[in-house]
């Protein structure tokens, strides 16, 4: 692993190259944070597989992100035949399996105390694009940056989304502040009462869960406050756009609200973003 450290949180990040066993075809391996530590309290995040070391790279851990390789619909992103190409991944493949690795991205990286900037230059399918990636940790607030450029010869059209693990409390539950305007559908598996989002029964395990589409997000970027069983005030988490959908998602280990959103690239053209993510002091040495 990689690491970014100050006085009270260290981030512990994939090595594109070193960590190759934690990635998959599903989410960008540079600036890939896998877990935050804070100096007192332990581990912040979680994943789809809880306590598991190594999980299914499918299923990943802290706070990924990527280029989906298809619409929800089914219709693929980016793909001509057999052969895909995922900003940040690399080629893409099949085989028996499922969708593969065909050829990973090569990384330049620039890794300091509390900042670390990844670059890659990729071409599949006849697509081509640059990326760069940045994380930087300020006090007990971790900025994730990216600027996707556009360096083929044809038009880039794909779906970009976070997907952060947030921890649960001792009994599986979580609870989120939300803006006023957001809203459910019925019977979603959340509960969502006065802005605060609930799990509207305990999950357990891996396997049992909700996942439903948070509206009210169409002209505003998203602002949540995501309680923490060892943080005062929680994770407060932001992004820089209005998102084109936003989903939520919740299993027996873990709580994701993944902001999505819809690029369209000319040829040359570049696309920046932000996600902030604010962590409240640690319970730790409380009355």
């Amino acid at each position: 692993m990689l690491h970014l450290a100050n006085e009270t949180l260290r981030v512990d990040i994939i090595d594109p190259t070193a960590d190759r066993d934690r990635l998959g075809p599903r989410f960008c391996a540079g600036a890939y944070v896998w877990q935050i530590h804070d100096a007192t309290a332990g581990p912040l995040l979680s994943g789809p597989e809880g306590p598991e070391p190594n999980p299914d790279p499918f299923n990943g851990h802290g706070l990924p992100e990527a280029c989906r390789d298809r619409a929800r619909s089914g219709d693929p992103w980016l793909w001509r035949g057999d052969e895909g190409f995922a900003p940040g991944v690399g080629t893409l493949g099949r085989n028996t399996d499922g969708v593969i690795i065909a050829d990973p991205c090569t990384w330049h990286l620039d890794i300091g105390p509390t900042r670390a900037e990844f670059r890659t230059q990729h071409a599949a399918a006849g697509y081509a694009a640059e990326l760069l990636r940045t994380l930087e940790l300020e006090g007990r607030t971790l900025r994730s940056q990216s600027r996707l450029t556009n360096t083929g010869k044809i038009p880039l059209e794909l779906e970009w989304f976070a997907h952060p693990f947030f921890a649960l409390d001792k009994v599986g539950g979580i609870a989120v502040e939300l803006p006023p305007q957001a809203s459910l559908p019925a019977d979603s598996g959340f509960e969502l009462a006065r802005g605060i989002l609930r799990g509207a029964r305990r999950y357990i395990g891996k396997d049992d869960g909700a996942f439903a589409l948070l509206a009210g997000f169409e002209n505003s970027a998203v602002d949540a406050r995501i309680a923490h069983p060892t943080l005062r005030d929680g994770i407060r988490f932001t992004t820089d756009f209005a998102p084109s959908e936003c989903p939520i998602w919740m299993n027996g280990f873990t709580f994701s609200i993944e902001p999505y959103q819809r690029l369209s690239l000319a040829p040359g053209e570049s696309r920046d973003w932000q996600l902030t993510y604010q962590f409240g002091a640690s319970r730790a040495g409380q009355a």
